[in-house]
């Protein structure tokens, strides 16, 4: 589903990737680990059309990325990439459940087919009860929980996820590793997760070890 070939990518004078090759199947889960500066969220980046690279292609459902305009790239974004990050990014002055619909409404989905879709996400997750709350009234594991729905809310062919329980707890972080495990059965949800929690690249289908730019086998 996702074919990432021979991927360089430099700042100034710091090669970051030099010569990265992947292949992901739909409904794998996929950890990327490596000592900081390996260049694993450049990766990420560049696998979420967030950067681009200075060569090598980026190909998801046989489209390449690297070919589209931005408005183009931006549409595709938005309906394919799902994204968690480390820092959830939620709009404060938005309740969970308006800022889970965000990306569905930038879309210009059905309002009501939407927000059936999120109520049905947050059950899932366990967070309905809290689809009128703002997020300072949130946990950090609930802002999390929010964060997720809002990556899987236009069923994207893809979530990326860069140390999604970076900032949580040790009983959150254990239940967001389950969560994914649980996304994936649920939905064929297909994910790449970068993170440095060794237990959880474990459990992975696969563990991308990543060293000064390249993969290591």
């Amino acid at each position: 589903m996702i074919r990432i070939e021979n991927i360089h990518k430099s700042y100034g004078n710091v090669q970051v990737l030099k010569g990265i090759d992947l292949t992901v199947n739909k409904g794998e889960l996929i950890s990327v680990v490596g000592a900081s500066g390996a260049g694993k969220t450049t990766l990420l980046q560049i696998i979420g059309t967030l950067e681009k690279p200075d060569s090598g292609n980026v190909l998801i459902n046989d489209v390449n990325v690297n070919e589209l305009s931005e408005t183009k790239l931006a549409a595709f974004r938005n309906s394919n990439i799902g994204f968690v990050f480390q820092f959830h990014h939620l709009l404060p002055e938005f309740t969970a459940l308006e800022n889970i619909l965000m990306p569905a409404m930038i879309k210009g989905a059905d309002k009501s087919e939407m927000e059936a879709k999120a109520q049905q996400l947050m059950q899932f997750l366990k967070i309905d009860h809290r689809a009128t709350h703002k997020p300072s009234e949130l946990s950090g594991g609930e802002q999390q929980r929010v964060a997720v729905a809002r990556a899987l809310i236009n069923t994207p062919s893809v979530v990326l996820a860069d140390e999604p329980s970076g900032n949580l707890d040790s009983k959150n972080a254990r239940e967001l590793h389950s969560l994914f495990f649980d996304l994936r059965e649920q939905y064929n949800q297909t994910f790449i997760i970068v993170t440095h929690n060794e237990e959880f690249a474990e459990m992975a289908d696969r563990k991308i070890l990543m060293r000064d730019g390249k993969r290591v086998e």
